[in-house]
């Protein structure tokens, strides 16, 4: 089964400094239908205007990861940690008991694009941890590049939740192949580019839950960033 998820239906918000699209239910905007898949609970798809951002806020028990498309992005939350991050970075955050952090563009000229992930953690109320990493193009380019796990796996970012996520590049004409275990479901979001998703034509924007699927085969129509999430 492949439920479609297009870019045209996500809810979405603008702010003078902000364009945000979101996959699943978030703030004020609220679809039953659409509450995330496993323990992906959010995926939203913001563009930061220079000098924008989000200023000091709180999270708790919540997987919080930060991928970035374009531009970059400058962190500081209350464990200390202070950074700017870029394409190819990925930030993650256990907010466990409680962290507060806050997300402003680092440019006074140009646009920052991301996307915020929050995954379900598997355990709640441990301490606060934060990990960055860069993954290179060439390490993403046709291949499944894992990105984050529970483990740590194939030099991945541990998180605190039973979940893969993979990325890729893909050119026109190559493609990938991901086989989910038993039970399992996965979902599949276009950063950016068009693809087949086992024959299905997907844009940027667009998300697919699948289940029962023995095996995902994304193919490029033409240069495409794509995240992908091995879910139980």
């Amino acid at each position: 089964m492949i439920q479609l998820r297009p870019s045209a239906e996500r809810g979405h918000a603008r702010l003078d400094w902000l364009l945000t699209h979101h996959s699943f239910s978030f703030g004020d905007y609220y679809d039953p239908g659409h509450m995330g898949v496993s323990n992906l609970r959010v995926l939203n798809d913001d563009t930061i205007a220079p000098g924008g951002g989000f200023p000091t806020h709180g999270h708790k028990d919540m997987e919080i990861i930060t991928y970035i498309l374009e531009g970059a992005l400058a962190h500081k939350d209350s464990m200390g940690t202070g950074s700017v991050i870029h394409p190819g970075d990925v930030q993650h955050m256990s907010a466990g008991t409680g962290v507060r952090h806050s997300e402003y563009n680092a440019s006074d000229a140009d646009p920052v694009r991301l996307l915020q992930i929050w995954l379900v953690p598997n355990r709640v109320g441990i301490r606060p941890g934060y990990h960055q990493q860069h993954f290179a193009s060439d390490e993403r380019r046709g291949r499944l590049a894992l990105v984050a796990s529970p483990d740590g796996r194939d030099g991945s970012i541990p998180t605190q939740q039973d979940g893969l996520m993979y990325a890729t590049l893909l050119s026109p004409g190559h493609s990938v192949r991901l086989s989910p275990a038993a039970r399992r479901e996965a979902y599949v979001h276009v950063a950016r580019g068009r693809v087949l998703l086992n024959g299905t034509a997907m844009g940027e924007g667009d998300g697919a839950r699948l289940a029962g699927e023995p095996e995902l085969q994304i193919s490029g129509l033409e240069d495409a960033e794509v995240l992908v999430f091995d879910l139980p």
